[in-house]
């Protein structure tokens, strides 16, 4: 299907709420002074899950200048909601959530291309929220890198160094299009399928299996990694990753912290003998292929529904879990990985977690000692009630220590990938230790 000209804008109406976040530090972390950097974000609320409404945005081919300049979302993991011509090759793409109240995420993605080469400004306009996301550019949707800076304006910038208000209110980006389509992305695309591809080519090693735990409410599955070198071994480690679908980084770090695991080192090949390694790494399968800033196709926060279970999800989770500990494991540790504005930890409290938890802040101070040159700092939560987000229901339920581990968005790539490889090795260093 194609609109010529421009589109009809569908406007959403996006307020803002509060993502995962704790209320304490606790004395057990590394920090030795006074904390810098990103401080973390203030309690969550608790909100309803059950179902809300979720507009699906239209997909199909915006064509322009006697169609010959096309724009596009007819692919997994877009979000474009409309585009005009404002005049010489400059172009304004707008862009909603899937629905309301929501966490300030703006996701885009889109392809662009032309029969008449040439360079175009394109401006990035959102209802109700700033430009967070740096663009990302592809020529083949797999392959990306940030935009070079010197084709990038901001346009009222923001203040401060962190959240919504330190960016700018929109942005306008050149690109160089051709006959040969570019994709434009807030972040990587990390597809259902593509995560689903990473995972096939990991269970090719003969330690590791794959099944579905569960279905989403679109009917895709949920997939689950098992890795372990011995049947024997009932001391678990569960791990997940993508609950929000723009949280990419998270998802970059997780995977570097599984092929760790998954790895011929000696070290990890004891650590496999002596532990399972349970992962979901795509918590919200739907969402990230329907291009959502934050939540499921039931149009909730799934990492706030830890308590009630209203979501497929969730409830896919949970029901592994209880029959995991009804068969005898035992869950020794817990990490959820998300993206947020800069790299920090939300972990629970010794003071509610008593000397079980201490191995994370252990952990913490492994991992600070290895990598100094970026400094993560660490908010911790003395609540254990509501369970709410999956920390805090790993342990309540489950008794294992948990976090949620939290890598900034814009943390350089190569840096995110070796903070996953030693979070591995310190874990599994820790870990063994304990036998």
């Amino acid at each position: 299907m194609r609109l010529t000209l421009v589109s009809l804008f569908i406007g959403l109406f996006i307020l803002t709420s509060c993502k995962n976040s704790a209320s304490s530090i606790n004395t057990e972390t590394a920090i030795k002074e006074k904390p810098t950097g990103y401080q973390g974000q203030q309690p969550s609320p608790i909100v309803p899950t059950v179902n809300k409404p979720v507009q699906k945005q239209w997909k199909g081919i915006w064509s322009f200048d006697s169609d010959s300049t096309f724009f596009t979302n007819d692919f997994d993991g877009a979000r474009l909601n409309g585009v005009a011509a404002d005049g010489n090759d400059h172009y304004t793409v707008w862009i909603t959530a899937e629905n309301t109240p929501i966490n300030v995420s703006p996701w885009y993605a889109f392809k662009v291309w032309t029969e008449n080469p040439r360079d175009i400004t394109i401006k990035l306009s959102y209802q109700d929220s700033r430009s967070r996301y740096y663009p990302k550019i592809s020529t083949d949707g797999i392959h990306f890198k940030s935009l070079d800076s010197t084709n990038f304006k901001a346009i009222n910038p923001g203040e401060g160094e962190f959240g919504i208000k330190a960016v700018p209110e929109l942005a306008e980006l050149t690109l160089s299009i051709g006959k040969n389509p570019i994709w434009v992305s807030a972040q990587e695309l990390y597809t259902s399928k593509r995560v689903k591809s990473w995972i096939d080519s990991l269970s090719t090693k003969p330690f590791i299996s794959n099944y579905e735990i569960g279905k989403t409410t679109e009917k895709r599955p949920m997939h689950l990694m098992e890795i372990n070198d011995s049947s024997l071994t009932k001391k678990a480690l569960m791990i997940i990753s993508r609950q929000h679908p723009p949280e990419v980084t998270g998802f970059i770090a997780m995977k570097s912290f599984i092929e760790t695991i998954s790895s011929d080192t000696e070290q990890a090949k004891n650590f496999r003998e002596k532990h399972t390694v349970f992962v979901v790494p795509l918590m919200n399968p739907d969402g990230a292929d329907n291009g959502h800033w934050r939540h499921n196709m039931g149009g909730i926060d799934l990492n706030r529904d830890w308590q009630n279970f209203n979501q497929p999800e969730t409830k896919s989770v949970r029901d592994f879990l209880n029959k995991k500990s009804t068969d005898g494991y035992e869950f020794v540790f817990g990490a959820d990985f998300h993206s947020t504005w800069d790299d920090i930890y939300y972990p629970l409290d010794t003071t509610v977690t008593g000397e079980k938890g201490k191995i994370v802040f252990d952990w913490i101070d492994s991992i600070s000692d290895r990598l100094p040159q970026k400094k993560s700092n660490v908010k911790a939560s003395d609540k254990l009630d509501p369970t709410m987000v999956s920390r805090t229901y790993f342990f309540v339920k489950h008794q294992m220590p948990a976090i949620v581990f939290e890598l900034g968005d814009n943390t350089p790539r190569p840096f995110l990938k070796e903070k996953g490889k030693v979070a591995a090795e310190e874990l599994m260093r820790l870990l063994l230790e304990t036998e």
